[in-house]
This record gives C-alpha cells, structure tokens and sequence, in this order.
C-alpha cells in the first residue's frame, strides 16, 4: 500500500537532553544513504545551535561521514518550535519513518503523535535497537506515508471480508428510510429504490417510485 523511500528519522527533543545525543542520533541513520533524511525538532534554540555544531564535530570523526554528510547537507533540517505543542503538530504534518521523542512528556507525544512509522520514546531508546534489536518490524511508512497507513504486520498477509444482515422489520423500515433519503440526496434513484421496496413490504409504507422516504 506504499512506496518506500530512502530511511529517514526524526528527532523531538527539549532542553531535557544534550546535543552530542540528538547529533548521534541523526546521523545515525544519516548513514544509511546519500538522500536519507534527518530532523531535528526542538524547543530550544540552544539546543538547535548545539546540536548543529556537534553534528559537524561528529561529521569529521564519523567513519562513514561521506554518506552521512551528504543526507545532512543536501536533507538535514532542524525545526525551532515554540513549545511542545507546535512541535506536536510539526512532527503530525511531516509524518516521518521514525520519530524518537526525547522530552519531559514523552508520553504525551505517544498519546498525541497520529502520524508516523515507529515512535522511539525516552533517551534511553534509539532507532538502531529498533533496527537490529526491539523493533517489531522494520518495514515502515515513508514520504508520508505515514499519515494513512502504518508499519508492515501479519494483518497485511490476510484477506479479509464483511457481512450485514438485518433481522427484523422495524430495522429493515428504519434503514430504509435513512438510505433512501440519502440516495436521492446524491441523485441515485436506482440506489433509492432499493432502500424504498424494503420500506414497503416491511414498513408497510405508501412511497411513491423514485421519491425519498418521509
């Protein structure tokens, strides 16, 4: 039900932990490609600058610094928020594969965040135990994709199917009515039809061809 893209990770972080964390933390999965992305969404302006200089101190001494400072250059980004609040609804918009949340309401953001792949939660949590070590999966929504659909599970393996039955004729009359008023609103007299001989031979109601149900 999706694209994958190339990995990409996201960072919510406050003033609770330092920058040499949040700079290992997005290039560790920097590394992975030359376009991967790497967000950093913060609070606190001291933190951003922080963390951007450790990130280039890191770059200089990072074996595989190449690849990880051509994503940090050409897709690196950090977000300076006002609060908590609009760095909620920035990480909601942008919807990111994974999301490690390192805050003094870590969770909240699990009870808030509706849009993402995986959610890594506290300092102590990191996206490269997921990948290699507590992760569920790691088959993840990316570009995005987040916002409509989540990670791969044994539910996407199986076929599924639905069934309606209704049972007596008082339910038959009332569903009836409601649909064909609803069909006729949207100009389907076929559809309303269906819903109107229902209505008749269970409701014992008088409505004419091709008009809604009163």
């Amino acid at each position: 039900d999706l694209f994958a893209g190339p990995t990409e990770t996201m960072v919510i972080a406050d003033e609770t932990v330092d920058a040499e964390l949040c700079a290992t933390d997005l290039l560790g999965q920097a590394e992975h490609g030359y376009n991967s992305p790497a967000c950093l969404v913060t609070n606190s302006r001291r933190l951003a600058t922080e963390t951007m200089a450790e990130v280039e101190r890191l770059l200089r001494i990072l074996p595989t610094s190449e690849t990880a400072s051509a994503s940090w250059q050409d897709y690196g980004d950090v977000i300076l928020c006002d609060s908590h609040d609009e760095m909620l609804a920035v990480a909601n918009d942008l919807a990111y594969e994974h999301v490690q949340v390192m805050t003094d309401r870590d969770d909240w953001f699990l009870e808030n965040m509706h849009s993402y792949g995986a959610l890594f939660l506290g300092p102590r949590t990191n996206v490269a135990n997921g990948d290699k070590v507590i992760g569920t999966n790691h088959t993840l929504p990316t570009k995005r994709a987040g916002r409509y659909t989540g990670g791969l599970w044994v539910g996407k393996f199986l076929k599924t199917h639905s069934y309606q039955k209704v049972t007596t004729d008082e339910a038959a009359t009332m569903i009836g009515e409601i649909g064909s008023r609803l069909c006729m609103l949207e100009g389907f007299v076929g559809h309303a039809e269906q819903c109107n001989i229902r209505v008749r031979r269970h409701g014992r109601r008088n409505v004419p061809y091709g008009a809604a149900a009163e």
